[in-house]
This record gives structure tokens, sequence and C-alpha cells, in this order.
């Protein structure tokens, strides 16, 4: 037997109703979406961190929840591996049509375009009589806020709701800036009004980097590590002057901030 199939008969044992594991014999598919969620994670994070062998069982892991679905579809007659491993291998032929049908040679971007196309035609072939799919059918809420917000727009942008110049989409940035500034400055503040102005502000900021050619949820979790390895840096500062964070005033813990982040050859200004 291959690795597969060992794994796919470790997965029936588990679910064994005589002697299976307790927990996994609870679980559905939706109490194990969570897991799933975050097994993506952890290999992009392992990705990112540049760790091939703790890239390596972060994708077995993930492996695991595709086997886990698997299991659970086969117990009620819906799917099986094998299905699931045939519908993917379909799907990349008929997705792929400059390699394994007549369409001829392209380019990475033609293919990005390419691709869009044929999973629109997918879409609507779905479709039934009237229910003509909308342009921004399809995209999954339970995707991260910012990535779900740039493949929204980037639906729109491809029946040409689009800012035809980047620089208008910094204006736009700018006016909504300009508009949460005026919903801080109400009086008694409109908590709601200004969740909805940051909501706008961070669609903007999409869009942006969107434009720009960079994935937001990617640019987030970078400066993210950035933050975060500039106030462990923080942390250093003050411990090497005998400081604590606790007794330490906000324009102690700023000077701080710039001097760790000076320590990574960068000039102290800003944050």
């Amino acid at each position: 037997m291959s690795a597969l199939d060992d794994l796919l008969a470790v997965m029936a044992r588990l679910r064994d109703p005589a002697e299976g594991c307790p927990w996994d014999l609870q679980q559905t598919f939706a109490s194990i979406v969570p897991h799933t969620l975050e097994e993506a994670y952890e290999v992009a994070d392992a990705i990112e961190r540049d760790d091939r062998e703790d890239m390596r069982d972060e994708l077995g892991d993930l492996l695991f929840q595709v086997v886990f679905y698997a299991r659970l579809g086969e117990e009620e007659g819906s799917f099986d591996f094998d299905s699931i491993a045939a519908g993917v291998r379909d799907k990349l032929i008929r997705r792929h049509p400059h390699v394994f049908g007549e369409a001829g040679p392209t380019t990475a971007e033609g293919q990005r375009v390419s691709w869009e196309a044929i999973k629109a035609d997918e879409r609507l072939a779905r479709a039934s009589g009237a229910d003509r799919p909308g342009a921004l059918d399809g995209v999954p809420l339970a995707l991260p806020a910012l990535t779900r917000s740039r493949k929204l727009q980037g639906r729109a942008a491809r029946v040409g709701f689009e800012w035809p110049d980047p620089r208008q989409v910094i204006d736009k940035v700018r006016e909504e800036l300009d508009e949460l500034d005026e919903a801080l400055a109400d009086e008694p503040r409109d908590q709601a009004h200004v969740a909805e102005e940051i909501g706008d502000l961070l669609l903007a900021c999409v869009n942006l980097a969107r434009q720009a050619g960079v994935d937001a949820e990617h640019a987030l979790r970078a400066g993210n590590r950035k933050f975060e390895r500039r106030f462990r840096g923080l942390e250093a500062v003050l411990a090497e002057a005998g400081e604590t964070l606790e007794e330490a005033s906000f324009e102690r813990l700023e000077a701080a901030y710039q001097t760790a982040k000076a320590r990574e050859g960068e000039e102290p200004t800003g944050a």
C-alpha cells in the first residue's frame, strides 16, 4: 500500500463505530472547518518562515483535513477521496487548454485571464434558466475579509467597474480618511458610523493594494511580522535600561520603538 492508502486506512479506523476514536467519531463537516482554516494558516506561516521541515509537517496536517472530509462524505455516500481527486484532475485539465487542449502557447497573464473566463463559464453552466449568476457570485463568505475584498473588487474590475488610474484610488483613500476624521469628531460619537467609515477606508486600501499589484492579506501579514519584530526590539531596549513596559510612559515606549527600528538600519521616523 502507498502512504496515501495507509492514511485513508488510518482515517477509516479512527471513524470505526466500535473501535474508533471518540473525538473523531463526534466530528461533522462543520465542526472540523475551524481546524482546516487553522491548518491552512499554519502552512502559510511555515512557508513565510521558509522552514521546509515544518512545511512538510503542516502540509500533512492539511492533507489530513481533506482525508477527514472525504471519509465523512464516503460514510454518507455523497463522495470519497477518489472522487475528490478525480474532480480536481478534470478541473485542472479543463482550465489548462494550452497544456491539455488545442489552445496553443500562452503567457502567465494570458493563462490567468483564460482561467477566470473558464470559471465564469462554469458558474454560468451551473446556473439554471433565469438564475444568471451575478459578477460577484461564488466568492466565499468564509474568506478572510481582506482576501474576500480583493476578490470582490477583482470580479467587479473584470466587468469594467474599476478606477482607470491608481492615483484616483489614493484620492479615494484620502476622501475616506477625511470622512473618518469627521465621524471621530462628532459629539456624541456614533460608534456605528465610525466603524462604517473604517470599513470604507479598509475597502479603499485593499483596492489600492490590488491596483498596485500587492496582495493586501500578504502585505498585512508582513506588516504584522515587522511590528512584532520591532516591538520585541522595544522590549529589549527597555530591558537594557533596566525598565519595564508597565512603568514606561507612552513617550518612552515610542522612543524605544524608534531605537529598535533604527537598529534595523532605518531612519527613526514614523512607525
